[in-house]
Parts: C-alpha cells; structure tokens; sequence
C-alpha cells in the first residue's frame, strides 16, 4: 500500500508542514508516497510538491471550490482518492485538524491526532496532558487517517524529487459552506511556526508598551519572531496570534529566548521541543528553567537591554 499526504499550499508554493509530513511518511515503511495537491490554479504548487525528495507522485486537482481550502471540498476530494492508500496523513495545523475528522468519520475509522514518532506502520507516538507524557497508540484500522505534529519530525528536503504529476478530477463544490473573505496580518518578522529563532515574552513585563519596548530590540537584533505566553496574551499585552503554547501554536526553532515566562505547563508543551532554550527569569524557582539550556536569573528590564547593546 502506499501513503497520501495531504499539502498546505498557495496555490504557488508548499508550506512548511508539508515536509515534515513526507518525513512522518516516509518513516511508516508502506511503500511510495504520494502527495494530493486540491487547489485553484495550483500548478506551481503541483510543480513544487513533484520537487520534495521522497515524494514519487502528485495528484493535482485543480477547480475553483479549491480556491481556499475549504475543509468540506478537501475532504470530499480526499475522500474520491483514497481507496487505494493505506495511510493518510494531514499536518496538524488548523486546516489539517479541520479537514482531517471529516475524511476519518466518512470513512469510519479512529483518527490517530498529533504523532510525534512513528514506532512502525501500525504504532505511534503522541503527547498527551499538555506533553507531560507519552501514548504510543496502535491502530487496526484498514485505512489510518493521522495528523503529524511538525515539531516531531525534520522537515523532508524541498528540492531534489522528480515526482510525476497526475491531474484527476476535482470533486463538486459541496455547496455548504462559501468563502466570503479574510484578512490577512502583515508582519515583516518570520511566521512564528517556520521561524528559526523566536524571542518570547511573558506576564512579567507588566504591560503592552513595556513587552513592545524590551522584546522588540531583541528580535531585531536575531531577526527573530515574536512570542508570548498565553498570561501575556490575555492580559493584553500581546496578539492572540503570537501566543505560543498548548492553546496557542506549537513551535521548534532553533533557539527559543523566554524572557519573563515562568513556565506554566501548558506554554512548555508548544516549545520545549526548541533545539536550544535561553531563559531569562528572576524567580530562581521558576519551571521555565527545567527545560532551559541557558538560565540567566536576572531583571528581565536590565539583562535584555544588556543583551541587545552586547549584540
């Protein structure tokens, strides 16, 4: 049997979650994988999807009822393909968890949410109780409908594949839901997901203008994204979209800097899985510093600013 992994695009480039899904599939040993590319004038992505090393086909379905990732037309195009895999793997960000229960349900069978290790093609890995432990989880199912959380597994290189591409036909608009708009956050910084270095603020910091004035310099510095912890965010010190966490997004850059976030459990499971961990705390007690390589117990006011004229 062979393995469908699901894309996230723009319909002219593949998003990074969709390479660390080809390495989740590539890891289940069940033979080729494929890759379903469902978009709107998506040939560049199609184009982009045939270049990931281990890919060995593309199925493009090309309609307008694909222009935005509507999860109703995605899975019902899901769905027309998937007779013939044995696994079909989705990444868990919002348009995954949002598509994925719908081609599991149709096809009745368990999903198997946020894999971290494949153990074989049957078994995995996923954190449960915000991280703090393990489940390996083992599926009979015939079909095996996984979302894989990116932070678990290296992202599969985006160059190098020659994958054929196959158009099929597209699936019908559903007609139950329609797109009516978006607005879209610009940001000059990296998106906090793919960002290699992300620099982190917490309640400490005491208000908006004082988060904006300590943690920006610094993430200009690294040419860093910007964090927060969720006590951050729902004090108003900063965007919802820059939570990081279990109820915010999840994230393994390279280097992590939490400057003023005491550790609570939920913000750990979204980035303890950082290459390198910098914490900068005054309380000698705070759990941030169990998953630090780095602590500075310092005044977060005085040890940045330091940091930043060091830099």
């Amino acid at each position: 049997m062979t393995v469908l992994v699901i894309a996230e695009h723009d319909n002219a480039t593949i998003k990074g979650a969709t390479l660390n899904t080809v390495t989740a599939a590539a890891a289940l040993g069940a033979g080729d994988v494929h890759v379903l590319v469902a978009g709107h004038n998506a040939g560049g992505a199609a184009t982009a999807a045939a270049s990931i090393a281990g890919v060995a086909k593309v199925i493009h379905a090309d309609s307008d009822a694909h222009a935005h990732a509507l999860a109703e037309n995605l899975a019902a195009q899901v769905l027309a393909v998937a007779g013939s895999y044995s696994h079909i793997l989705f990444a868990a960000t919002a348009a995954g968890k949002n598509a994925s229960p719908r081609v599991a349900a149709k096809l009745d069978v368990a999903q198997i949410s946020e894999i971290s290790k494949v153990v074989s093609a049957d078994t995995f890995e996923r954190p449960i109780y915000a991280g703090n432990a393990i489940a390996t989880v083992q599926s009979s199912d015939a079909t095996k409908v996984i979302t894989v959380r990116a932070t678990g597994f290296d992202a599969a290189a985006a160059t190098g594949g020659s994958a054929a591409v196959e158009t099929v036909a597209a699936v019908a608009d559903s007609g139950k839901t329609a797109y009516k708009g978006s607005e879209i956050a610009k940001n000059d910084r990296p998106e906090l997901t793919a960002a290699k270095i992300i620099v982190s603020g917490g309640r400490a910091l005491g208000s908006a203008d004082k988060f904006n004035e300590v943690i920006t310099p610094l993430a200009d510095k690294l040419g860093a994204a910007i964090g927060a912890s969720r006590a951050a965010v729902d004090a108003g010190y900063a965007a919802n979209d820059l939570q990081v966490g279990q109820t915010g997004k999840i994230v393994a850059p390279q280097l992590y800097i939490a400057a003023g976030i005491s550790g609570a459990i939920q913000h750990l499971a979204g980035m303890k899985d950082s290459k390198v961990i910098v914490a900068i705390n005054k309380d000698p007690e705070a759990p941030i510093f169990s998953v630090a390589d780095y602590g500075l117990e310092a005044d977060l006011f005085a040890a940045v600013p330091d940091l930043v004229k060091a830099l």
